[in-house]
């Protein structure tokens, strides 16, 4: 036991170390995920924290992706893309919450909320950053109007596509830990999707009037993703 944590431990040191050398994460933020990792890994073993990773990983090559050009065009992520910890906890406190969950539960229901929850800050980081190069025509979630590419609650076509494809991704780390496949793929790709697009609404309406930021759009994005997904499972199994 002790010499498991130890490892784990040190495999998150190693991988906060990363982030941040990278420059994916600025101090704060790699020490904040380091802890949040641990959390992770010891409240749901590898398979979450193989999907929370891959959510890093992805969601740093699709910011830095043609970075410069989405800085001229005044819609890169600030400050370089790096990110600090208000955007690890708005991403990772609602996975947190469900695999205390599961863990007390021990349902299957939990691990679509949890897996959904990633599915969804995975889904909505691609369709932000990859929409803003490839969605030349995105249009506000609430009334498709046309919107200007980078705008709070802008989607695309592209953007979509890459948010079901990124939601995907995810949800194959799920399946080794359920006998209930079939289901449980279609509820972290449909709860993720949904998720993401509840980011999108969250974004054109609280956040435009500056009821909630970034950090705690993700984050109820993620909880209502996570929700649904558990919503789905629990109807299809």
């Amino acid at each position: 036991m002790l010499e498991r944590l130890i490892t784990d431990v040190a495999v998150v040191a190693v991988l906060g170390a990363g982030s941040y050398k990278v420059g994916a994460l600025d101090g704060k933020g790699a020490f904040s995920a380091a802890l949040l990792g641990l959390a992770v890994i010891e409240l749901g073993g590898i398979y979450p924290f193989l999907a929370l990773l891959a959510f890093v990983v992805l969601g740093v090559l699709a910011t830095k992706y043609r970075y410069d050009e989405k800085r001229k065009k005044g819609v890169a992520q600030s400050n370089g893309g790096i990110r600090s910890w208000g955007n690890v906890i708005g991403n990772g406190l609602a996975v947190v919450l469900f695999l205390v969950l599961e863990k007390l539960s021990m349902m299957d229901t939990f691990w679509a909320a949890t897996f959904s929850a990633i599915a969804t800050v995975n889904g909505d980081t691609l369709a932000s950053e990859l929409g803003k190069v490839f969605g030349r025509k995105p249009r506000l979630i609430t009334n498709f109007r046309p919107a200007k590419p980078g705008t709070n609650g802008a989607i695309s076509l592209p953007g979509e596509l890459f948010a079901l494809l990124g939601c995907l991704v995810i949800a194959l780390f799920a399946l080794p830990l359920t006998a209930h496949k079939t289901q449980m793929l279609l509820a972290v790709v449909l709860g993720g999707f949904v998720g993401v697009n509840l980011d999108s609404l969250i974004g054109a309406t609280l956040e435009n009037r500056g009821i909630t930021d970034n950090n705690s759009t993700n984050f109820l994005a993620a909880l209502m993703g996570g929700l649904i997904g558990a919503g789905i499972f629990y109807i299809l199994s």
